[in-house]
């Protein structure tokens, strides 16, 4: 039976792909390859994968596909929930027999809810969702198939959990997907290069982080990965299939947790010639990160989170602020760029301990940074801090993001205003990007590439708008 496996059309610019990070619009144009949808489609003999915020596809344009298809199968987000819903009635409207089903992190902690949020929605996945998206388009019986829950008869049946897939090789490459449904010029990551391809080489997370989404609600704490070989043929098939793209990266959370596993990646990287990038905890020894250099490695992102090592406890990051000086002076060393990724609003946030994690991002002057509000998705050890405690702003704990997709801070402490939080976002980007060796990076940069001198000017100019929208947002 044929299946559209879909990313809705949403806010402006919103980026449903985000992973564990956060699903939401950023400052400038970016957007991670659906490969949550891309993995179940591969699945699915005469699927299609429609990615639509990326190739700017409006509603009309996603009702008109979706007439072809028995079963619609739809990415869903915390912060997309109501607006996917109005999608997935559309859809129902003009085909009544269409088979919707909704997949993601939010489906997999509220499965009840979900169901309950619409009428055309007729079953959610829970967990790991592949096969169970590949069973329902199979037109098993919906009794019969693990890690689903449906309506029938004006009741909600869950049926058992599913087993988390053990042989990860057993998953079919996303490869072939990607080149038959997606333009993949049309995905952006600001400190990637462009055009880059994302995939996964395993999944889940050792990590305890108590805010990151996935592995509390989805990929588990135990860290699954494909083979060496397996990952390493899938790179040799991308390359002859993309000899366009510049740049590859491991999208794992993270992708050093089995050090020696991504060394043997590493190593069969090397003769391809490849640029590559991944996740990276700040751990990692010189030698370590010199050896992945020699092998194609470019640029490691990196979730520093604060300054305090207070706040890294509290979040469980496991991970102390002069092991992340070692491991970014290793990073400098070595020649690797690095991609810094902070979190404000954090418990038990400060204004002390925001100067902290300002002045801290400007000692260890990574490439690039990344600020982000702190979300406490449902599922998360964070929401359950947050709603035990009280640090909810506002009643509807699952209001994320504003109208247009941004971010807005939903949590607040004593001493400290979900206002205050939200402001200092600004102000920590402005203090630093504003300094001499930023502004030197990234002019050197321009120069040197003529294409990339075109993409940082429209970078700088919707990071300035995106702020001032910000702006008006804080005075309204």
């Amino acid at each position: 039976m044929s299946a559209l496996f879909l990313s809705p059309p949403s806010f402006d610019g919103f980026d449903g792909g985000a992973g564990s990070r956060y699903q939401a619009r950023r400052e400038v144009t970016s957007f991670w390859y659906p490969t949550w949808l891309a993995q179940p489609a591969a699945l699915v003999p005469g699927s299609r994968l429609l990615d639509c915020p990326p190739h700017g596809i409006n509603i009309a344009e996603t009702l008109r596909i979706a007439k072809d298809y028995d079963h619609v199968i739809i990415n869903t987000s915390t912060p997309s929930l109501k607006n996917d819903s109005r999608v997935a009635e559309a859809i129902k409207n003009q085909r009544p027999g269409t088979r919707i089903g909704f997949i993601g992190a939010h489906t997999a902690v509220l499965p009840t809810e979900t169901l309950k949020a619409s009428p055309a929605i007729d079953w959610v996945g829970r967990k790991e969702f592949d096969f169970t998206c590949k069973e329902v388009c199979e037109g098993r019986e919906l009794e019969t198939i693990t890690g689903l829950s449906f309506k029938k008869d004006g009741r909600i049946i869950h049926n058992p959990e599913r087993e988390l897939i053990s042989n990860m090789d057993a998953l079919p490459w996303v490869a072939d997907v990607y080149k038959r449904d997606l333009q993949i010029e049309k995905y952006f990551i600001g400190y990637l290069q462009h055009p880059y391809v994302s995939m996964y080489t395993g999944r889940g997370c050792p990590a305890q982080c108590t805010f990151c989404l996935w592995p509390q609600t989805i990929g588990g704490h135990k860290y699954r990965v494909r083979s060496a070989d397996n990952v390493a043929a899938e790179m040799a098939y991308m390359k002859k299939l993309f000899p366009q793209v510049k740049e590859f990266f491991f999208d794992d959370d993270t992708f050093t947790a089995n050090l020696p596993r991504a060394r043997e990646i590493a190593k069969k990287l090397a003769p391809l010639g490849l640029t590559w990038s991944c996740n990276s905890r700040a751990n990692l020894d010189y030698d370590t990160i010199k050896f992945f250099k020699d092998c194609g490695l470019r640029l490691f992102l990196v979730g520093y989170e604060s300054g305090s090592d207070d706040t890294l406890k509290r979040i469980k990051k496991g991970v102390t602020t002069d092991e992340m000086r070692r491991f970014t002076k290793a990073c400098h060393k070595a020649g690797v760029v690095v991609h810094g990724t902070f979190i404000l609003g954090l418990p038990v946030e400060t204004p002390e301990t925001i100067e902290q994690t300002i002045r801290f991002a400007q000692e260890l002057d990574v490439f690039s940074i990344q600020v982000s509000l702190a979300a406490p998705y449902p599922g998360t050890e964070l929401y359950e801090m947050a709603r035990q405690n009280g640090w909810f702003a506002k009643k509807d704990k699952t209001d994320i993001v504003h109208d247009d997709g941004f971010q807005q801070s939903t949590l607040e402490y004593p001493g400290l205003s979900k206002q205050e939080i939200y402001d200092s976002l600004e102000r920590f980007y402005h203090r630093y990007y504003f300094r001499p060796k930023p502004i030197a990076r990234i002019i050197r940069t321009m120069l040197e590439d003529k294409d990339l001198c075109v993409r940082r000017v429209r970078e700088g100019y919707e990071f300035f708008r995106s702020l001032k929208q910000r702006r008006n947002e804080s005075a309204a």
